[in-house]
């Protein structure tokens, strides 16, 4: 990890470089908390595009009840860091990982989401095995067409036979609206978003009616989050992203400050209108939206190769070979598992630098 480089100037920091601005980023978290609690909804930001425990710890200590993680072993890593409520939104499939899984509920709580009577009784075997009731909740596919059991009858019986075995304990449902996230314009987008989550609801009352214990109904992304979380039945949602910001979701209008950059140094000025920067796709992702360059102008085009991110602007610019250039991130969960530390900048300067401890943890 770069230390060295707490307590330089961010132009001294060797590029490139992920950067976080502390203020802006606990800002961010702020905002999000105070939004979901005037709502009256639990927030348990998804860290899949975060991979720091200590943020993690920032969101929990403005009054998150809790971590939303991808997979496994960035449960691992956040309980390791000493998180104590995880929701693995994803499956958790095979007997190896059934072990590890009932292995960390002995250390925090941990909810998995299951979708499939075998991976059910994969855990509830693990969970027996261990002597221990492993936290689950039903996957309802309310419209992404990925994973989820479908809504209405087929999650009731679903969660009855959860219920029913020893090494499980049925917490409740949870859906990922995130095919509205398609629809540019808000009024679409809250119209999916409503579909979507009715769909959700409507399965928890079953469940609830048929006497089944449902304390958790979760769904909610950045994308969404501003339509799903003021939809009555929703406990809890798990927008993560809103607290870097990024140029995808600015596109879907999220107005929250971009916290989260990369730090560049150009290399080449082939031409008065060409910068070229030694960021590329190998520090900064463009898969889902395009990383924006500052302090350039007017950007008529830009191209990325694995080391470079090439800039041809409207108008010549100044900068020289040497000089720095900084990028708001295209998004953030594809760029913050590109590279290994976070520096954290306040006033200018390197205040921490975080090793970004979830990279990698893909199993």
């Amino acid at each position: 990890m770069s230390n060295y480089f707490v307590g330089t100037e961010v132009l001294e920091v060797d590029t490139p470089a992920l950067m976080v601005d502390l203020d802006l980023l606990e800002k961010n978290i702020d905002r999000a908390s105070s939004f979901f609690r005037d709502l009256g909804v639990s927030w348990r930001p998804h860290t899949k595009g975060q991979k720091v425990p200590a943020i993690a710890h920032m969101e929990i200590n403005a009054g998150a009840v809790g971590i939303t993680c991808a997979k496994l072993g960035e449960a691992e890593v956040m309980v390791a860091a000493g998180i104590k409520s995880v929701l693995i939104a994803n499956q958790v499939v095979g007997s190896y990982k059934a072990k590890r899984l009932a292995n960390l509920c002995r250390q925090a709580e941990v909810i998995v989401a299951v979708d499939s009577i075998e991976n059910a009784r994969e855990l509830d075997q693990a969970g027996r095995d261990k002597g221990l009731k492993v936290p689950v909740i039903v996957e309802i596919d309310i419209g992404m067409g990925r994973c989820g059991v479908q809504p209405g009858e087929p999650t009731l019986e679903f969660s009855r036979e959860l219920h029913c075995m020893e090494g499980l304990e049925y917490l409740g449902v949870m859906g990922w609206e995130g095919h509205a996230r398609r629809f540019v314009d808000p009024e679409e987008r809250r119209q999916v978003c409503e579909q979507a989550i009715e769909s959700l609801v409507q399965s928890a009352q079953l469940c609830r009616q048929d006497g089944l214990p449902v304390y958790i109904v979760s769904c909610g992304g950045t994308g969404t989050h501003e339509f799903s979380s003021r939809l009555p039945g929703i406990t809890e949602v798990q927008a993560g992203g809103i607290v870097f910001n990024d140029s995808y979701y600015s596109r879907l209008g999220l107005d929250h400050d971009f916290a989260l950059t990369v730090m560049s140094t150009v290399v080449s000025r082939p031409g008065p209108v060409r910068i070229v920067t030694d960021s590329g796709k190998k520090s900064m992702s463009s898969d889902t939206a395009l990383p924006r360059p500052q302090g350039v102008g007017e950007v008529k085009s830009l191209s990325f190769s694995a080391e470079h991110g090439v800039i041809t602007t409207e108008e010549p610019v100044t900068h020289a070979v040497g000089d720095r250039l900084e990028w708001i991130i295209g998004y953030g969960d594809t760029t913050v598992s590109l590279h290994d530390e976070m520096y954290g900048i306040r006033d200018g300067r390197v205040e921490v630098v975080w090793p970004i401890q979830g990279r990698g943890k893909i199993r």
